[in-house]
């Protein structure tokens, strides 16, 4: 498998989101084995609830691992888990009054958004050669069109 050329900072974005998505999954983890071993209670279902989490944690870690590998998909539900975390960590240090908790979180969600938005990776994803204007780019067909140029190379 071919790593496509996305820049560094996008490649961080996704390890910096896989945190948090780890964590999601760890705690889903959790909230099952603790919900095995206490009585049920009407109105509470352990699985339902730890199954979200998990799935919801899986869904995040395909999004990191899309980060990762360079796929311009992964890029906006990069933005939204980092807009998650930050929401967390807000809601961690005001609400919740657990700051030592709520800062970290809102790092790491800091972190991914300002990566996901640093110029290098605003031009991978708009699909934007080296001094190309976005208006350029838009003409061309932006990455659709860059890859459709690459394709046709390709095929040659």
């Amino acid at each position: 498998m071919k790593l496509s050329p996305a820049p560094r900072e996008v490649r961080l974005a996704g390890v910096v989101t896989a945190v948090p998505s780890l964590a999601l999954l760890v705690f889903g983890v959790v909230v099952l084995v603790n919900g095995l071993g206490s009585p049920t209670r009407p109105g509470n279902n352990v699985f339902v609830e730890s199954g979200t989490f998990i799935v919801v944690a899986l869904a995040f870690l395909a999004a990191s691992g899309g980060l990762v590998l360079g796929q311009t998909w992964a890029r906006s539900p990069g933005v939204v888990i980092a807009l998650i975390v930050i929401g967390l960590g807000w809601y961690l240090l005001g609400p919740s009054g657990e700051p030592a908790w709520g800062v970290p979180v809102a790092l790491f969600g800091i972190a991914a958004l300002a990566l996901l938005f640093r110029r290098p990776a605003r031009e991978w994803a708009l699909g934007l050669r080296e001094g190309e204007t976005e208006t350029e780019a838009a003409e061309r067909g932006g990455l659709a069109g860059r890859r459709a140029e690459r394709e046709g190379r390709e095929e040659d």
